[in-house]
Formats: structure tokens, sequence, C-alpha cells
């Protein structure tokens, strides 16, 4: 009998699983270790962006590669802005509960709720990496330069991004939450007595 039929030997396809996995294995111990430098991360993420934007404006081309990285990022922005926790569903819940009658209380109202995010932010910044190294990469092909009238997308990503951002600001203000840290009171000069 010939081996040489069209079916790689196991051999070959666990010499490959094996490669596969010390690549992944590999890469995931990358990330692990860039995992605490986050200005370096985001700093190295807007260069790449910018290279794109560079990339898009003198090449006069992929306007649609670069709106479909702008809503996308914008849909990641708002997941990391948004809290894990809907307010919102939480006091409509409640108000559920007060039409079925009296209950016993569960928990306090002054209870401390720690912001959770509904996106982390390591996540946001490697899937913002991702689609922004995608995007440079669909740039390299001229089939992915389809013809059309950038400033109507120009303006149409600026009307959804400040109607977007509009409600999510109310919603932050109508549920007092805020998803960062600038201004928030720290006590670690508490004095010792």
């Amino acid at each position: 009998m010939n081996d040489f039929g069209g079916e790689p030997s196991e051999g070959t396809t666990s010499s490959l699983l094996a490669q596969k996995s010390n690549l992944e294995r590999r890469f995931q111990q990358l990330l692990d270790q860039v995992t605490p430098f986050a200005p370096y991360r985001w700093a190295t993420t807007i260069t790449l962006l910018i290279l794109f934007m560079v990339r898009v404006i003198y090449g006069e081309g992929w306007y649609i590669i670069a709106y479909a990285l702008g809503i996308y990022m914008l849909n990641l922005f708002l997941a990391f802005l948004t809290p894990k926790f809907d307010p919102s569903i939480e006091l409509d819940a409640q108000a559920s509960e007060m039409e079925e009658g009296p209950s016993l209380p569960v928990k306090n109202d002054e209870e401390f709720k720690p912001f959770i995010r509904r996106l982390p932010e390591f996540k946001f910044w490697y899937s913002v990496t991702k689609a922004v190294v995608i995007s440079i990469i669909c740039s390299l092909f001229p089939f992915f330069d389809i013809p059309v009238y950038w400033p109507i997308l120009l303006m149409y990503f600026i009307i959804l991004f400040g109607l977007t951002m509009r409600r999510q600001i109310s919603h932050m203000v109508k549920y007092r939450y805020i998803p960062f840290d600038l201004g928030k009171k720290s006590y670690n000069n508490r004095r010792r007595v």
C-alpha cells in the first residue's frame, strides 16, 4: 500500500496540534507579561491606530474599513463605560416586586456597590488592538477599497457618536455612577490614633 494518499498521517497531525498548542501558550505568556503595563499597551495601540489613519488619509481609500473600525471601537467603548449590572434593570425589578406586595428587605439602601465594568480594560484594549491590526491588514488589499463618499460616513459617525454618548452620559447621571477613578475620594492618608 502507498502512503501517497490525500490524508495526513497521525504523526503529522499530532505534531501540528503540538505546535499550535505551543504557539498559543507563548502568545498567552506574552499577553500575561504585558498586562501590568497599561500605558505602554495603549500607546502601542494608539500608534497602530495613527498608522492606519495615515494610511487611509494618504492612500485616499479604505473609508469603509475606517468607518467599520470606528463603529466597532464605539461599541467597545460603550461596553467599557457600562456597568456589568445595569441599575435601570435592578430598579425595574424592585418596582415589580413592590407591585406584588410587601416583602422583607433583602439589602440595605446604603450598601456599597463597586463599579464593575461590562468589558474590563484588558479585554477592551485587546479587542481594540485586534481590530486595528485587522484593519491595517485589510487596507493592504485593494479589493477592500470600496469607493464611497467619505464625508457622509464621517458626518454619520459624528452624529452617531454624539447621540450615543449623550444617552450614555444621561444614564450615568440618572443612576449616579462614575466609570472612572478620577476625582473619587481616596482614604489612603488616614491618621492613626
